[in-house]
């Protein structure tokens, strides 16, 4: 079924408090239309509705999935979905996921109930069962988000640098993102890079404090031979494997860079990365995680 609507459908799924509440307000704000736990077997027919002329008033709407449609739904993710494609419109199926760790804090200091603790499930036990129903969409999202080192105002920033960035009709959505390894590795990424074999400007006193986006960060680094040869290589690989990615209808694409502390090495590769790429490509875009 062809129709020509500019209609644009993000179905935002994922762990119970991993922000699926946060990502909808924040769609709304940008003008989508939000229904947060829609049953997924109506997710056909609601889409039809908001195809019809009558009621098609909004181009962006947002649907929020989760455990609660069910066993039986969730099973049938894959071929609802080829019913909902039929309708020839733009699709993002975004996946959010936060530690164990984390969302046990979360429950505890938002003192909310866990969707599936209502059937007297434990916590624990809830999210295991929540995570195996949930894997079908994982499985198919075009954006999976770690929100585990996040707080509500960098998240509602990810969401909209994510998904309310245009994207070109022929290319994906590019990010670069520098990461500390101290402070744990990213696990929403497509590619990590470890750059800790590079010098490490951390042991030059009047460096310490800077960034790599800093002159002085910058002269060290570019000084080495061997940390331009690792920016070419990256590069270079990147370049190679985006049109894989494209080919497959890939939306998005997280290049990861880290270093030690996420301080200078990676946040220069990441900046370099960034740059190179946006003289070339649109839709490139820049995160560094623990400069925020």
């Amino acid at each position: 079924m062809k129709n020509n609507s500019p209609l644009r459908l993000v179905i935002v799924s994922g762990l119970s408090g991993s922000g699926k509440s946060v990502a909808l307000h924040t769609l709304e704000d940008e003008g989508f239309y939000c229904v947060d736990n829609l049953p997924l077997s109506l997710l056909p027919e609601f889409t039809q509705r908001m195809l019809d002329q009558q009621i098609n008033i909004y181009h962006s709407i947002a649907v929020g999935i989760d455990a609660r449609s069910g066993p039986k739904d969730l099973h049938e993710f894959e071929n609802i979905m080829i019913q909902v494609r039929k309708f020839d419109i733009k699709i993002d199926i975004v996946f959010l996921k936060a530690e164990l760790n984390t969302l046990f804090k979360r429950f505890s200091e938002t003192r909310r109930k866990h969707p599936l603790t209502q059937r007297g499930i434990p916590l624990f036990e809830a999210i295991e069962i929540e995570n195996s129903l949930l894997s079908p969409i994982a499985h198919e999202a075009d954006l999976t988000l770690d929100t585990t080192s996040t707080n509500i105002h960098q998240f509602r920033s990810i969401v909209k640098e994510r998904l309310l960035t245009q994207k070109s009709e022929s290319g994906l959505s590019l990010l670069f993102q520098s990461f500390g390894f101290k402070h744990g590795s990213p696990t929403d990424s497509d590619f990590v890079f470890d750059v800790r074999c590079l010098p490490n400007p951390h042991w030059e006193n009047e460096l310490r404090p800077l960034t790599g986006q800093d002159p002085g960060v910058i002269e060290f680094l570019q000084s080495y031979e061997v940390v331009d040869c690792m920016f070419n290589q990256i590069a270079q690989f990147v370049e190679n494997w985006i049109p894989e990615f494209e080919a497959q209808n890939r939306y998005y694409l997280t290049v990861s860079v880290g270093c030690t502390g996420g301080q200078h090495r990676s946040v220069y590769l990441a900046e370099s990365l960034c740059k190179y790429f946006n003289d070339s490509r649109e839709n490139v875009s820049l995160r560094h995680r623990e400069l925020e």
